[in-house]
């Protein structure tokens, strides 16, 4: 019989009492909006799946680490457990932002409506913890053990998650070849990155028989290059000749347009970070 070992340092040590918090305050922020049964509709879902997702996936890597069973996996748990805490941490960010705005209204006054700024109040909590266990397993200067646990590994993560939400506001592209390259900009680049995450967590990447570093540092420089291009079409296809209609509402196209703008210039940051980070890495390599 397989003796199974008890390694409380998964929840004694900084990051394992940052999850511990996160597995909590996610719980708790999920049964506040629960109890007000007012949570319907894409926005109450996805709010909902944040928290439950989130819990559950923190509690199983808890568990795993404090028995020690994570060894028998599969996968690079380093890099899993990177590539997870920042997807929640956007996750639960978002949350955060988009329950307020779609369920709170003024002036609050009833009992549902304390219960949900308390759970908003609980979520934005549940974000700091997760933000504080990316901040603590972030790979330290020289370190590359875990390449999602670097800077260019988080912003891969962070780069297909704006890709995703993005996707999400996808309205009505297809009568203008300007923003039929913008989709095919915003779709490329998440299928390669996503790849990259993929095949990292699951030791893929070794197989490849080419300079991996470089290639991903050329991969880099073209998604900057392409998501450029996506930031100046993508307002000028979309709003040229086009006034804000009124009434606009959340769904109304020009509002999504403006999102989807917004988000394009994030995911330029980011992949310009991204390409500064992983030329260092790969070329400025300190000894």
């Amino acid at each position: 019989m397989a003796v199974v070992t008890v390694n409380l340092r998964a929840v004694t040590s900084w990051v394992g009492i940052a999850r511990i918090f996160a597995v909590v305050l996610s719980c708790v922020a999920f049964s506040l909006v629960a109890s007000t049964n007012n949570f319907g509709g894409p926005y109450g879902t996805w709010c909902m799946f944040t928290w439950c997702f989130c819990f559950t996936v923190t509690l199983l890597v808890l568990l795993l680490e404090l028995l020690e069973l994570y060894p028998k996996l599969p996968l690079s748990w380093d890099d899993f457990t990177s590539a997870f805490s920042m997807l929640a941490a956007l996750m639960v960010f978002t949350t955060s932002v988009v329950f307020p705005s779609t369920f709170i209204s003024s002036p609050c006054t009833s009992s549902v409506c304390a219960r949900q700024a308390v759970a908003t109040t609980i979520s934005c909590l549940c974000f700091l913890a997760y933000a504080l266990e990316v901040g603590l397993t972030r790979a330290k200067p020289g370190d590359i053990s875990s390449f999602l646990s670097t800077v260019p590994g988080l912003l891969k993560v962070f780069e297909a998650y704006v890709a995703c939400l993005i996707f999400s506001l996808l309205d009505n592209y297809v009568s203008e070849a300007g923003l039929q390259w913008c989709v095919a900009v915003y779709s490329i680049c998440f299928i390669f990155t996503f790849l990259i995450i993929v095949f990292t967590i699951g030791r893929c990447l070794s197989y490849i028989p080419c300079p991996l570093e470089k290639i991903l540092v050329g991969y880099s420089a073209l998604a900057l290059v392409m998501y450029i291009t996506a930031t100046i079409l993508w307002p000028l296809y979309s709003f040229r000749g086009r006034s804000r209609p009124s009434p606009c509402d959340k769904n109304c196209w020009w509002n999504k347009h403006l999102g989807i703008t917004f988000l394009t210039i994030f995911n330029l940051i980011a992949y310009m970070v991204d390409l500064v980070y992983s030329t260092r890495m790969v070329f400025l390599r300190t000894p």
